[in-house]
C-alpha cells in the first residue's frame, strides 16, 4: 500500500481511521508501515442532529495500524459541500 501513496504526497487526502474518525489534510509523508504525516489537517465529526463539526488539528501523525481508508480529495467538490447543514450518523469503528 505504501507505493500507492506516493502520488498523493503534497495533495489533500481524506483518511478514515479504524476507530471511526475522518481526518482531512495535506499528505506530507509516510513510511513502510503506512504511518501518515498530515499538515493543515482537521477532523470532521459527524452528527445526526447537527452539521459536521471541523476540529482543527494542524500537523498530525496517524499510526499505520489505525488507517482504514485513504483517498484523494477533489478540491472543487469539497469546497462546494455545505458541511454546516450536512447531517450524518457518526462513523462506527472497524470491527476485527
Amino acid at each position: 500500500m505504501a507505493s500507492a501513496l506516493e502520488p498523493l504526497v503534497n495533495r489533500i487526502v481524506s483518511i478514515v481511521t479504524a476507530d471511526g474518525r475522518m481526518i482531512v489534510g495535506t499528505l506530507k509523508g509516510f513510511d513502510q508501515t503506512v504511518n501518515l504525516i498530515l499538515d493543515e489537517s482537521h477532523e470532521r465529526v459527524f452528527s445526526s442532529s447537527h452539521g459536521v463539526e471541523q476540529v482543527m488539528l494542524g500537523l498530525y501523525i496517524i499510526r499505520g495500524d489505525n488507517v482504514a481508508v485513504v483517498g484523494e480529495v477533489d478540491d472543487t467538490t469539497d469546497a462546494a459541500l455545505d458541511l454546516e447543514n450536512m447531517k450524518a450518523a457518526p462513523l462506527n469503528p472497524v470491527l476485527h
